[in-house]
């Protein structure tokens, strides 16, 4: 992301789909972002989600407020950058609208990114196991790694304000343990709309995976391995 933004001066940053602030947090630790941030405005239609962000981000430049993929409620033209971490699936099926959105806000030359971490699967055959147990809860919504939000490329929003979109990967990881792999499970939106019972039983099924499966050791005697993700970054700069 940093490669894709001005080296120099202040800018300002819309954050779509903010969520609890996790993305956010982590933006404003990492000091090349702090450094450079004028500004940083988060939406985020969950009323919840957004009192959570408001208790745990304590920075004067940034704020919170209501607003969708569709209607950010923010300025034309204000911002440098949009960011939309781990959300711009939920976009579905309005890829149209939310791509003239983005285009509205940003600068001219301004670039958006979409950002998603998922569980790598052709790292660790665990994780492809773990993965097959709980992705049957999904009932049909839009998740990432359908690749329905790909449509978005296409879509005269899209294609009448933005160049081609460039695309990032990165392999990294997590130390994580039995209970860790079970609450990053539980953790899922639609997992935890499941009954106690089904939740119980999912348990059991992973620590099964768990103890069948080969684990990159961290430290075997506390339990401890690696949970091997992947990101991607798709950054797309608007025209001028």
């Amino acid at each position: 992301m940093q490669s894709q933004m001005p080296q120099e001066g202040t800018f300002n940053l819309v954050e779509i789909g903010s969520g609890t602030g996790l993305f956010t947090r982590a933006l404003l630790a990492t000091p090349w972002w702090n450094e450079h941030l004028g500004s940083l405005h988060a939406v985020e239609p969950s009323e919840g989600m957004r009192e959570v962000f408001n208790t745990k981000t304590h920075d004067p430049r940034v704020t919170c407020s209501e607003g969708t993929f569709t209607q950010t409620n923010e300025s034309a033209g204000w911002a440098d950058a949009v960011v939309i971490a781990q959300a711009y699936h939920w976009a579905h099926p309005d890829y149209d609208a939310a791509s003239r959105e983005i285009a509205r806000v940003l600068k001219p030359n301004g670039t958006a990114f979409f950002i998603w971490n998922m569980e790598d699967r052709e790292t660790a055959k665990w994780v492809a196991a773990v993965r097959e147990l709980y992705e049957t809860y999904e009932n049909d919504t839009p998740q990432f790694r359908l690749n329905k939000w790909e449509v978005t490329f296409g879509t005269q929003g899209y294609v009448s304000s933005f160049h081609p979109p460039k695309r990032f990967t990165t392999e990294w990881m997590v130390p994580t343990t039995f209970t860790g792999v079970q609450d990053r499970v539980l953790s899922k939106s639609y997992i935890t709309q499941i009954s106690q019972e089904e939740k119980e039983d999912l348990c059991t099924k992973i620590t099964s995976v768990l103890e069948n499966n080969d684990k990159t050791w961290i430290d075997e005697a506390s339990g401890v391995f690696e949970y091997p993700y992947q990101t991607t970054v798709i950054a797309m700069k608007k025209l001028n």
